[in-house]
């Protein structure tokens, strides 16, 4: 970016009194509440019959995670001659792998992976504006030489310019005359772009409401449910005040409160979509619930809408909270069916326009004519704790529900677990026999004649035992029979089982750290082949996450900002893009490519084809490092050029040596360091016993 300024955030602005609820009861109505009746009834009905649709799908999860968690269910019985219980947890394994490797893909640039670009043709903001610094170009251009391509668009004028500038009007207010559309064609003509400002601008906004709301946690969690049960569910944005500490001089507390819009995840057991809908495209509502303490109910006071006398009831009532019966199973060794909690439904949908005049409920002048309206409802224990008409123009259902696999024909995808299931059970079948067989072939089968033996003795066998025998009696009174061991048959099965489970779920063995392989597997070449082809089957579940989840996430988020922060800098046509798959190609391997198209581009010929800012942010990126921080824009490289000439001109060369004098030896210098006058001939060095000039007296010849 060009700028370093243009990230300074506002704080959201949210326009409460716009929206449409229903008010509060006062204190003397609190047993009689008139607005509750229909609206509660509603969403109930709403509530049982997404829970009686849900019935089959609640059953494939609560075998999935009994797989995970190697517990044995109801559906298996043992007869009395099986000894063994093992449960070999392939499925925990092969899900905590595929759980890390989604992560590992989803934060492998270590930032929620979601960036905001332009469009390829923006309209109300400028792609990009230049101006002329040459004055005698300038000088040429205002007697009407100026090329048509920079050229106002027709009928526009200066401040139609100015306002298609963006985040950028104050920065260039002072050359406003001298702006023209489109890039700049020569190296006296910096450019600048209004929509990338405006896009980045906007990218960093909800990067940094995605960290406050800790959404990289509430990711993971989604992704692991997503590969267990085979779908992961998401929420968001919704506003609510976040404290922030604060101490003052005296050292008392005085947090500081803040409106920021937060994202959470949504437990798949708490969330029941709509019962016709195949995706959340096609859902009319959905209800999500809610299991709250007593303090939490009281804390849903301080958020906006919420009927605080309406809560009060609904907590004089007492705790109402059943558990289903996914949750007695789940939970072990507990057979309660009470909890000292309150189920509180939250309902998003919509609702006749009638049912909501009948309780008073503004509806906008422009829904007036609508057959029904988006809504949020929140209920418990037949009080309706909030009514507000959904805030989100236009009016989306805030929940992403993403499949591990797509299953067309229902709203609930199919998980890792439930891929194996089959293979699962076989190789707990044949564990099971083959340690019973190994138990039973590891001792004897003894076999006693007790006509041979003295009667009235202990037959318990051990080491050193001493048995009797009858006075003259014929023949062996013990026998000894080995039963046979057929644990490798059994074994081998098991392997063959397991190899068929790495087919079912489209995950190897070798992806989560098998060892002993064989073959092509034991060269680095080969495993790099090896592991290409077993991502396939993650690049298809990072496809879903980006298509289901993280796009219209950050669109949503999107929305929220140009519908409630009215900060102009971020305003433009711009577009949503996921990134999770961006991260399924290494760091390293891409760096390299990038690298040999820098060598590629170094070419004098192809140099002006290659757009090398773009080229060295993406290394930036490849290297984990920040191109925002690391690397300049193309105006930002000429500038440095521009200073860097300037301190050359400021801070010459020393200079060279003077040439040689008139009339100085050929190859003097003005100063000579080698003592040798100019000459080319070295002092040399003496000549040593056997070279040629060497004068001493050596010896030879005397007698």
């Amino acid at each position: 970016m060009e700028e370093d300024d243009i990230f300074d955030t506002d704080e959201l602005s949210m326009d409460e009194d716009k929206s449409s609820y229903i008010e509060d009861t006062s204190e003397d109505e609190l047993s009689s509440d008139p607005a509750t009746g229909t609206i509660v009834g509603f969403v109930a009905n709403k509530y049982s019959k997404a829970d009686k649709a849900r019935y089959s799908d609640e059953q494939r999860w609560i075998k999935s995670y009994q797989n995970y968690r190697g517990i044995y269910g109801p559906d298996v019985q043992f007869t009395s001659t099986e000894k063994s219980r093992v449960f070999v947890k392939v499925t925990k394994t092969k899900v905590l792998a595929a759980y890390g490797q989604i992560v590992d893909v989803l934060f492998g640039s270590h930032k929620f992976p979601i960036s905001i670009n332009p469009t390829k043709l923006p309209d109300g903001v400028a792609e990009a504006v230049h101006f002329e610094t040459n004055p005698q170009i300038k000088e040429a251009t205002s007697q009407g030489l100026t090329p048509d391509d920079t050229k106002l668009q027709p009928g526009e004028t200066i401040i139609d310019l100015r306002e298609r500038l963006g985040g950028l009007r104050n920065k260039l207010e002072p050359v406003l005359d001298d702006l023209r559309e489109g890039e700049g064609q020569t190296p006296s003509q910096p450019s600048y772009h209004p929509a990338m400002v405006a896009a980045k601008k906007m990218e960093k906004k909800i990067h940094d409401q995605l960290d406050e709301s800790n959404a990289s946690k509430q990711l993971r969690n989604t992704a692991f449910e997503t590969a267990l049960f085979g779908t992961g569910i998401m929420k968001g944005p919704f506003a609510l005040d976040k404290e922030y500490p604060n101490w003052d001089d005296q050292g008392n507390y005085s947090p500081m409160y803040k409106t920021i819009p937060q994202t959470s995840s949504v437990s798949i057991w708490n969330f029941y979509p709509d019962p016709d809908a195949n995706n959340m495209d096609e859902a009319e509502y959905v209800i999500e619930r809610h299991k709250m303490s007593r303090s939490q109910m009281r804390s849903l006071k301080n958020r906006p809408f919420f009927r605080s006398n309406s809560i009060d009831t609904a907590i004089e009532i007492g705790e109402s909270y059943s558990k289903e019966w996914w949750e007695q199973v789940m939970e072990d060794a507990d057979q309660e069916t009470k909890a000292e909690r309150y189920n509180v439904l939250e309902f998003w949908g919509y609702v006749d326009t009638d049912i909501l005049k009948d309780h008073d409920v503004e509806i906008p002048k422009e829904l007036k004519d609508q057959d029904q309206v988006s809504v949020n409802i929140w209920i418990c224990n037949g009080q309706v704790l909030r009514l507000v008409m959904n805030p989100f123009n236009p009016a989306i259902l805030p929940y992403y529900a993403v499949p591990y696999e797509i299953n067309p024909y229902s709203f609930f995808g199919v998980g890792l677990a439930e891929n194996m299931d089959d293979t699962q059970t076989l190789m707990n079948g044949f564990m099971r026999m083959s340690v019973d067989n190994a138990a039973l072939s590891g001792n004897l089968l003894i076999e006693v004649d007790e006509t041979n033996l003295a009667p009235g003795q202990d037959l318990t066998m051990y080491p050193g035992k001493v048995l009797r025998r009858m006075g003259g009696a014929p023949g062996q009174a013990i026998f000894g029979t080995k039963f046979p061991n057929v644990s490798n048959e059994n074994m081998q099965m098991f392997d063959k089982a397991r190899v068929l489970a790495d087919e079912s779920t489209g995950f190897p063995s070798f992806a989560h750290g098998q060892t002993g392989i064989q073959g092509v597997g034991r060269t680095a070449s080969g495993i790099s082949m090896l592991m290409s082809a077993a991502n396939g089957s993650i690049r298809t579940v990072v496809k879903n996450i980006d298509d289901y989840l993280l796009s219209p996430l950050a669109k949503s988020f999107f929305s929220f900002n140009m519908q409630f922060d009215f900060d102009p800098d971020i305003k433009g046509d711009l577009e949503v893009k996921a990134e999770g798959t961006n991260s399924l190609m290494a760091n390293e391997v891409r760096s390299q490519r990038l690298m040999q198209f820098l060598g590629v581009v170094q070419n004098p010929a192809l140099a002006p084809f290659a757009k090398m800012d773009y080229i060295i942010r993406e290394i930036a990126n490849s290297m984990d490092l920040d191109p925002d921080k690391v690397a300049n824009s193309m105006t930002d490289a000429a500038i440095q050029a521009e200073i860097l000439k300037k301190f050359q001109a400021e801070n010459p060369p020393p200079p060279q040596a003077a040439p040689p004098q008139q009339g100085a030896p050929a190859g003097a210098q003005a100063q000579d360091t080698q003592g040798s006058g100019g000459g080319q001939i070295g002092t040399g060095s003496v000549p040593t016993p056997g070279e040629p000039g060497f004068t001493a007296n050596t010896g030879q010849g005397q007698g």
